[in-house]
C-alpha cells in the first residue's frame, strides 16, 4: 500500500504535500477508493442515507461566475415555489421514505425569517430532519432557523483560495463565507460545506488546503463535484472538472474525516454514467434524490446536462434504490445524523 494512503487510513492525518502527492499520482485512485471504502464501512457502516432535495427557488442575489442561477443571467427562467407547494413536496418526500428533506435555493431574500420559520415549523411536524441550503445569512437568521427546527446547513465554500474565491464570487467576502460556517457550527447545526473541482486557476495545493480546512472545521457533511461549465455564465468555455480527481477527493475526505456524511453528487453523472455508484464505492454514504416536480427541475439550471430532469420523484427513488442494492448496500432507515464513533482529535 502507498505509504501515504496507509498513514491516512491509520491516523486520519496527512500534510498538504502528502495530499498533493496522492492527488497528482495517476495510479493512486484505485487504492485510495479501496482504503476509503474500508474506512466508510468502519465509521459510518453500509447504510446509504437518502435525502429528498427540494429546489424551491432559482432566484439569487449573488453573481458567482460559475453558477447558472447567477443574478446577471438573463436567460434563465426564474421561479419561486409557494409555501403550499413546498409543504406538499415535503409530504411526498416522507411518503417515498425519505427521513430528511433538503431545502435548497438561490439566495432569494423573499424567504425572510418570518416566511422560512413558519415553513420549518410545519415541516418539523412531519417528523423529518431538515437541511437548509440558502446561502449567506446573518447569525440571528441562522439562530432563528435553528430554533424553528433546522438540523443541518449546507454552505459550500467552493474554494479556500481567497484570491480565487473573490475572483469567482464578485462582491462577496471570503472572510464572511468562513464566518458563516463558524457561526453555524457555534449554533449547533450539523455543518456542511464543500468545493468545486476544476475551477480555472485552481491548483492541487488549493484542493489539499480545502481538505485541511474541512478537517479544521470538523465539517459534518462535505459535498463536492466537478465544474460543469454553463454556457450562460462567464465560465462558458472553461474545461470540465476531472472525474478521477473528483473521485480521489471523495476518498481523501473519507480518510481524513472518517465520520463525515459525504454525498455522491448528481453533477458527477454529467461526466460519467453510474458515477454515483462509483463514488459510493470510493467513500461516499449519502445520495440526495430530487423530489422537485415537473419543469422546475429543468429551471434549476446550475449547470447543463443535469440528469433525470424528465423523471418523476418516484422514478428517482426507485432507480437509486436499485443501484444501492446492486452494490450490496442498503437504504438506511434513520435520519442520518453524523456518527461520533471516534474520540480521535484530527
Amino acid at each position: 500500500m502507498n505509504k501515504y494512503i496507509e498513514k491516512a487510513e491509520r491516523t486520519h492525518k496527512l500534510t498538504e504535500d502528502e495530499l498533493v502527492s496522492l492527488l497528482q499520482n495517476p495510479s493512486s485512485s484505485g487504492e485510495l477508493a479501496i482504503s476509503a471504502d474500508r474506512v466508510r464501512a468502519k465509521y459510518v457502516g453500509s447504510g446509504i442515507h437518502l435525502r429528498g432535495l427540494i429546489e424551491f427557488s432559482n432566484i439569487c442575489r449573488q453573481n458567482c461566475l460559475y453558477c447558472g442561477l447567477r443574478r446577471d443571467n438573463p436567460k434563465i427562467e426564474r421561479y419561486r415555489l409557494s409555501e403550499a407547494e413546498i409543504l406538499e413536496l415535503a409530504k411526498k418526500a416522507k411518503s417515498y421514505g425519505y427521513k430528511t428533506v433538503v431545502l435548497q435555493s438561490g439566495e432569494d431574500i423573499y424567504f425572510s425569517v418570518k416566511v422560512l420559520t413558519n415553513l420549518l415549523y410545519k415541516i418539523k411536524e412531519m417528523d423529518l430532519a431538515i437541511t437548509l441550503s440558502l446561502g449567506e445569512r446573518s447569525l440571528d437568521e441562522y439562530r432563528a432557523f435553528k430554533q424553528a427546527g433546522a438540523d443541518r446547513y449546507l454552505l459550500r465554500i467552493e474554494t479556500t483560495d481567497k484570491n480565487l474565491y473573490e475572483q469567482l464570487d464578485p462582491g462577496m467576502s471570503f472572510e464572511n463565507r468562513k464566518s458563516c460556517l463558524w457561526n453555524l457550527k457555534e449554533l449547533g447545526y450539523e455543518v456542511g460545506t464543500g468545493c468545486l473541482i476544476g475551477l480555472p486557476g485552481q491548483t492541487l495545493h488549493s484542493l489539499a488546503q480545502d481538505i485541511l480546512f474541512f478537517q479544521q472545521l470538523d465539517a459534518d457533511m462535505i459535498g463536492i463535484g466537478p465544474l460543469i461549465p454553463n454556457m450562460d455564465t462567464p465560465l462558458a468555455f472553461a474545461a470540465k472538472g476531472d472525474f478521477d480527481l473528483t473521485k480521489k477527493m471523495v476518498s481523501l475526505l473519507r480518510l481524513l474525516l472518517p465520520e463525515a456524511n459525504i454525498p455522491a453528487t448528481t453533477a458527477m453523472e454529467t461526466l460519467k454514467a453510474d458515477a454515483r455508484v462509483i463514488i459510493l464505492q470510493a467513500g461516499a454514504n449519502v445520495v440526495m434524490p430530487n423530489v422537485t416536480e415537473g419543469d422546475y427541475r429543468r429551471k434549476y439550471a446550475l449547470y447543463p446536462g443535469k440528469i433525470c430532469v424528465a423523471d418523476t420523484p418516484a422514478q428517482c427513488r426507485c432507480c437509486i434504490g436499485g443501484k444501492i442494492k446492486s452494490i450490496g448496500r442498503y437504504v438506511a432507515q434513520d435520519k442520518g445524523f453524523r456518527s461520533h464513533i471516534s474520540t480521535r482529535s484530527y
